[in-house]
């Protein structure tokens, strides 16, 4: 563990800067390339531990993956055909990796291979993957419901899969698992989830049909063309600077190169609800896509809602809308967010938990949470249970606190943004 102390600000958050590459697209620019046909260049990797446990995941299945930059590597694809019998494949602390493996592994003809994580990876639910897949005609393996999860790779067989709950990472590998099927596969869900296997998929040569909450592949097997990706800046972690830049009173703080796709803008529609004084540009579109600029200042917020149908769009930002609802007037309610439980910790509990220790009433549902606005006290040491968003959102809060707050364990931001410290410093913290 290690510890970190974050003093409540002594003045306003000003500064233009950039953020760590959108996780998300990395990982899948970084996968779907490796099994493509060709070679790819992918720039603006994060430098996070997440992506870190793809690129060594998809090197032990075989791709050649080469560093070429700071931030970029050149993937040597492998055509759908990768090492038949890999043994463990470890995915450290990352479910988008282990998930979306689950579904490019399982239509492999003759293979035979074990995906691995941390203890914590190891408690999160596996069923939700792989009985969706077994749909298909996929053969995994769960031990009691979680990791280590063995895949037998063999011949699959179109289906249509309806998910009860949205979730990005089994879509996309229900949808991996299709390319490999015969006939066709259509997987629908009860909200729609974010969109990024579906647009990548598309631009590397993939008949897929996208509309709403139900997405079509047909005509498997299909082959990918490998195509290179220029990785935008990650909104879920703009998400923590500029909220920051709300709290701290006086603040203006603008984020550059920042993905502003639709499916991944819940934080900033919630944001305009509870009155902040956020403002995004689209300024191109990347690799399918849109990227640009977001400004934020200091603004006097009101309380909030979020529903059910909300939740996939803001799942990741949710624990730090905790926090805005803790320095906003009034009463602020979070439903249909159960997911929440599972994530790298239960992070209903563990918000909850924060907030309380900074003087923050919090009442807690099974699937959510509301939050009393109030004085955010500060002074205490917040147990972060080695989350990286429960890390971030204690850190954001501890700006607006009148005493400063100890994090049990500020390493777990390394995760996702491991500059997280350092950019809060450059901005003023």
């Amino acid at each position: 563990m290690s510890p970190r102390t974050v003093t409540p600000a002594a003045g306003p958050l000003h500064g233009r800067v950039g953020v760590p590459g959108d996780k998300s697209i990395a990982h899948r620019a970084v996968m779907f390339n490796a099994a493509g046909r060709g070679e790819a260049l992918v720039r603006g990797l994060p430098s996070g531990r997440d992506v870190a446990s793809t690129l060594a995941a998809m090197a032990r299945l075989g791709a050649v993956i080469e560093r070429v930059g700071p931030d970029s590597v050149r993937v040597r694809g492998r055509d759908l055909a990768f090492e038949r019998a890999p043994g463990c494949v470890d995915c450290e602390n990352s479910g988008t990796t282990m998930r979306l493996l689950c579904g490019l592994l399982a239509g492999q003809q003759g293979l035979d291979a074990t995906l691995v994580g941390d203890a914590s990876l190891s408690r999160r639910p596996m069923r939700r993957v792989a009985e969706p897949l077994a749909r298909l005609g996929a053969l995994i393996e769960t031990t009691e419901g979680h990791a280590p999860l063995r895949i037998r790779g063999g011949g699959l067989q179109g289906a249509e899969v309806a998910l009860v709950v949205p979730s990005a990472q089994v879509k996309s590998a229900v949808i991996l698992a299709g390319l490999q099927a015969r006939g066709t596969t259509v997987v629908v869900e009860p909200f729609p989830s974010r969109d990024h296997t579906e647009r990548l998929l598309t631009a590397m040569g993939v008949d897929l049909i996208a509309a709403g909450c139900r997405v079509e592949v047909r005509g498997g097997p299909l082959g990918l063309t490998c195509v290179d990706v220029a990785v935008p800046g990650d909104p879920s972690s703009a998400a923590f600077l500029l909220s920051a830049a709300l709290i701290v009173p006086g603040s203006a703080v603008t984020l550059e190169g920042v993905l502003l796709n639709p499916t991944r803008l819940g934080f900033f529609d919630v944001m305009a609800r509870m009155g902040a004084d956020v403002h995004s540009s689209v300024e191109g579109v990347v690799g399918g896509e849109e990227v640009g600029t977001v400004t934020a200042r200091f603004s006097r917020l009101h309380a909030f809602d979020v529903a059910a149908d909300e939740v996939p769009a803001t799942i990741d930002e949710l624990p730090l809308l905790a926090v805005l609802a803790a320095f906003a007037d009034g009463v602020s309610t979070v439903r249909g967010a159960g997911e929440l439980r599972v994530k790298e910790s239960d992070r209903i509990a563990a918000t909850a938990a924060m907030l309380g220790a900074l003087g923050i009433y919090v009442e807690v549902f099974e699937d959510g949470f509301r939050v009393h606005g109030g004085t955010v006290r500060g002074g205490a040491r917040i147990v972060t249970d080695g989350d990286h968003r429960i890390a971030m959102s204690a850190a954001v809060a501890a700006l607006g606190c009148t005493q400063g707050v100890t994090l049990d364990d500020a390493e777990s931001v390394a995760v996702s943004f491991p500059e997280f410290f350092d950019v809060l410093a450059r901005l003023g913290a």
